[in-house]
């Protein structure tokens, strides 16, 4: 018998083996920026894999409840602001759905985690608060729901790039977890960086979602972006049946089953999310966004937000801004108010890499949500490129695409790249549309969105598509795009360079579809900072 139980040994090894990198390369010597601007690349859809893109039953093992009583559940580890805290959150009781529920006493269950360094005696303790939210409905007929008791820890004054072991709930039930690890971020600094960052986008619950979430185990990230569209708990009416269609019903318990599914990943790796139109989950009394500011801890109160919806974090020499592109992004709104600050706030000699995410894509091709954001570009896109953001993280439409540097649909080596991964694997299909293809274009009166509040996008004024709201071919912005279901990794080796690969699902674990170096210049990008 080995020294350690199997789960452990899995457990230590998402945590400790991101340093090695094993990839196998199918363009030979890997590209970088200074060999841009490329010539854009359209991938063939592939016919012969088209994924399952097939809900995961409420029967699936994996997404049923195995605790009993007041025992966590639905564990994950999120960042704070810096390297020094995380948050610890999960969730006691069962939720209860139907036309006569009684909601939870968070009182009755006391939020706990005792944690110390890896091989060390759990000695520290820290407490939290906890919650319950409800999604209620005013007609009748509809099934109201509440969760069960949701916990947040934050714990402090930790050890940078230390490898942690915790265990979460209430030792006076007694009602622990059992141990589990995680490892924190370095501290910032130019040199400093996190091995490998995972980036997805429209995850959902589906088996195509199994299959994304197993590669990225194989690749071993030490941090989970996720930008936008989680448990697609919206695609359902309140009685448990899939209608895959926006409408004004969820099913609530499918956030507890997507919480169940990824529990073994992201008790260990952190997550950080970022809203999608999905999580908007409007209920009585016009509260949106419900469940996903209650089932997640954020940092905003550390990074100066007043709000979950958007909020920055460091993760050694990168500072992360994720944006709120379903909440008011105006110039003379609280979101833009902020981002001016935290942007001006930002020492490039601390952490030069700058990385932005939200939801809706700028710069997609492809039909779906074509142009759908323009209002948020118009904007927000000056003081991003003022600021001189590095690369941009994007889902909603489901497929990839990578750009080439651009700024206001121009060509340019100091803006930013921009990267679709709304490829997780929802239940909504890939989309496999490109705008700029023969009767493919469409009209700008169906524009905006359903959940985007104006209209802003119309005809080009100048350039290749001048007059006309489409390319008539794939535009020179547009680098590289397929319709595959896959995830992405961010590897900054330092100040200057950022490795950057997608991986379709398709393929071998260890197989790169899409590589690139993004390099930094500095030295050719001034960039506007601490408030000059």
């Amino acid at each position: 018998m080995g020294l350690f139980p199997l789960a452990t040994v899995v457990a230590l090894l998402l945590v400790l083996l991101p340093q090695f990198s094993f990839f196998t390369f199918v363009h030979g010597e890997i590209p970088t920026t200074l060999d841009g601007p490329f010539k854009p690349v359209t991938v063939p859809v592939d016919t012969s894999f088209r994924g399952n893109a097939v809900d995961l039953p409420d029967s699936d093992p994996r997404v049923q409840r195995i605790v009993k009583g007041f025992e966590p559940e639905q564990i994950s580890v999120s960042l704070s602001a810096t390297h020094d805290s995380v948050w610890i959150s999960w969730i006691t009781g069962e939720f209860q759905i139907g036309d006569d529920i009684t909601p939870l006493d968070p009182d009755t269950v006391a939020s706990v985690v005792v944690y110390g360094r890896y091989e060390y005696p759990m000695t520290n303790q820290s407490t939290g608060y906890s919650l319950v939210y409800n999604q209620l409905y005013e007609l009748e007929g509809l099934q109201n729901y509440t969760s069960g008791i949701i916990h947040h820890v934050c714990l402090t004054g930790l050890m940078p790039n230390t490898l942690y072991q915790y265990q979460c709930g209430d030792p006076s039930i007694p009602a622990m977890s059992a141990v589990s690890y995680f490892q924190t971020m370095p501290v910032s600094g130019p040199e400093s960086y996190p091995s490998r960052i995972a980036v997805v986008g429209d995850l959902g619950l589906t088996y195509n979602t199994t299959s994304t979430v197993d590669h990225l185990l194989i690749n071993h990230p030490d941090l989970l972006l996720l930008v936008g569209d989680v448990s697609d708990a919206n695609l359902y009416f309140t009685n448990g049946t899939a209608d895959h269609c926006f409408h004004e019903q969820t099913y609530q318990p499918r956030w507890d089953y997507w919480g169940r599914y990824m529990q073994p990943l992201v008790s260990k790796v952190p997550v950080m999310v970022v809203e999608g139109d999905h999580e908007i989950e409007k209920q009585a009394g016009n509260q949106m966004f419900a469940a996903y500011s209650s089932r997640f801890a954020f940092p905003s109160e550390e990074s100066g937000s007043s709000s979950s919806l958007f909020y920055s974090f460091n993760a050694g020499g990168i500072h992360f801004v994720m944006l709120g592109a379903y909440t008011s992004y105006e110039k003379s709104g609280d979101q833009y108010n902020w981002l001016e600050l935290d942007l001006a706030s930002v020492d490039r000699n601390v952490t030069p890499w700058l990385v932005a995410a939200w939801h809706p894509p700028w710069y997609s091709t492809y039909t779906a949500h074509y142009r759908e954001a323009e209002c948020m570009r118009v904007e927000l896109e000056d003081i991003l490129y003022e600021y001189g953001v590095d690369i941009v993280f994007n889902g909603h439409v489901h497929a990839y695409e990578r750009s080439n540097q651009v700024y206001n649909y121009t060509l340019d080596p100091c803006g930013p790249i921009y990267i679709t991964v709304g490829d997780g694997g929802n239940g909504e299909m890939m989309d496999i549309a490109h705008a700029d293809e023969p009767g493919n274009c469409p009209q700008p009166s169906t524009m905006p969105g359903q959940n985007m509040e104006y209209f802003c996008a119309f005809n080009f004024t100048s350039g290749p598509a001048a007059g006309k709201f489409c390319w008539d071919e794939q535009p020179e912005y547009s680098a590289y795009r397929e319709s595959s279901f896959g995830h992405g990794l961010l590897e900054v080796r330092n100040e200057t360079h950022a490795l950057w690969t997608w991986h379709r699902n398709q393929d071998l674990y260890n197989h790169a579809r899409d590589q690139i170096y993004i390099v930094r210049q500095p030295d050719i990008c001034p960039v506007k900072a601490n408030g000059t």
